[in-house]
């Protein structure tokens, strides 16, 4: 072959390349939200509009438990250990130790005593959970499957990935929060290596929509589609929160998650209080927390520092955008001592959002996530208490001092936000 019939086929292959990339793209892009909503009922009362805005239902007739830090774990094994019927777990990170062990001995046990137990692990996330720990569940009955292996029929979907972290137990139990299965999540958040998180028990109908997103990836998956009472029983009210679930990415339009966060911004009428640890609005975001601050809302961010972080490099893309965040009057927070994972939004004291979703955009148009919408002035009470025990460590970042950072900060804030969506 010549040399110049070689430069062809190499200028036809990048071509080749650039229009497939260009049509996964168009068919992946979803519009984003105008973030301007004209409504001056409070949030409180809208929580049927918020549900079907983000293709949910409103569910009454609940109760929720908030579970911290590693003691989540002891709650989630007692509850697996009673399991009758089934057993549904589905999360992003998994990786070999202690707590990887004590799950797969307790599901595993669960399956040898008769239990349907289904596992879904995302296949990057969880690719260091341990060649022996999922053999130890298979050949105890176990299905344990991965979401987006790199195969060559899953080139559209491999950025794709499941970042949901979700139980259910017999179809009347869930557990939906941000803990992930690595020994760091064990501990009270006491140092640098044990996380904080926050995730939240369910009773109540809200347990079938929560089991409807886990059978979502399911069924997508493996083809199975489960039903019967040991799986979608009748549920009867058990409390009196309102709760629905975002989790639905609906073809071009944005994902239920993203309109969720972005859409009750422009609801808040006295605060907007939010954990998150990886904190990366998009630019009309800002603008909607700008606008929120001239109405008199008290818009605060706590969020790791990076020398809190698990991966700085996302806390530096987040600082591109502090100035302007500042400037607009919102109060950033940073805490140093150890990574705070939990990913919780309040809206007034008496609303709040609590899921695996991160505020940025590969959570809100990438990843599958699941995220609640509970209307209940106890839980946004009790998840701001723990906003209030945080924030009194960390600390709080100036607009003076930040605008005079180092050069070579500034620069790597900019450099990481050029991939700010694939962080």
């Amino acid at each position: 072959m010549s040399s110049s019939s070689q430069w062809v086929y190499l200028l036809l292959s990048v071509v080749a390349c650039i229009v497939l990339a260009a049509v996964i793209w168009s068919i992946r892009r979803h519009r984003a939200p105008t973030l301007r909503v004209e409504c001056q009922t409070p949030i409180s009362r809208l929580a049927p509009s918020i549900a079907g805005l983000t293709l949910g239902t409103m569910l009454g007739g609940n109760r929720v438990q908030l579970l911290e830090n590693g003691a989540f774990f002891d709650v989630v094994l007692d509850s697996i250990s009673a399991a009758k019927q089934t057993v549904h777990f589905e999360t992003f990170l998994w990786k070999q130790g202690a707590l990887g062990q004590r799950l797969a001995e307790a599901l595993s046990a669960k399956a040898r005593g008769g239990c349907k137990v289904r596992v879904m692990l995302d296949a990057d996330g969880s690719k260091d959970a341990g060649k022996a720990t999922i053999a130890q569940m298979r050949e105890a009955g176990c299905r344990v499957e991965f979401f987006h292996k790199r195969a060559f029929v899953n080139i559209g979907v491999l950025n794709d990935r499941t970042h949901r972290k979700m139980l259910i137990i017999d179809g009347r139990e869930a557990f939906v929060g941000g803990h992930c299965i690595v020994d760091s999540w064990l501990g009270d958040a006491q140092d640098k290596e044990h996380y904080a998180d926050l995730s939240v028990r369910l009773h109540g109908p809200i347990v079938h929509s929560v089991q409807s997103a886990f059978s979502e990836n399911w069924a997508g998956h493996t083809g199975e589609l489960f039903l019967g009472n040991d799986v979608f029983p009748h549920l009867e009210q058990v409390g009196q929160i309102v709760i629905h679930a975002a989790f639905a990415k609906p073809h071009r339009s944005a994902p239920a998650v993203k309109i969720l966060h972005h859409g009750v911004i422009c609801l808040a009428r006295r605060r907007i209080w939010i954990q998150n640890p990886y904190f990366i609005p998009e630019p009309e975001a800002i603008d909607a927390f700008g606008a929120a601050v001239k109405r008199g809302v008290d818009v605060r961010v706590l969020m790791p520092s990076t020398a809190g972080s698990d991966n700085p490099m996302v806390q530096h893309a987040g600082h591109r955008n502090f100035e302007k965040l500042l400037k607009c009057g919102v109060r950033l927070f940073e805490y140093p001592h150890t990574l705070l994972h939990q990913k919780v939004m309040t809206i007034d004291s008496c609303w709040s959002a609590i899921g695996s979703s991160n505020f940025d955009d590969r959570s809100f148009e990438i990843n599958d996530e699941i995220t609640l919408a509970i209307t209940d002035e106890a839980t946004a009470q009790q998840l701001d208490g723990v906003f209030e025990k945080y924030v009194a460590r960390a600390q709080e970042i100036n607009l003076h001092d930040w605008q005079h950072r180092g050069t070579w900060h500034k620069l790597k804030d900019n450099a990481a936000y050029l991939f700010n969506e694939m962080l």
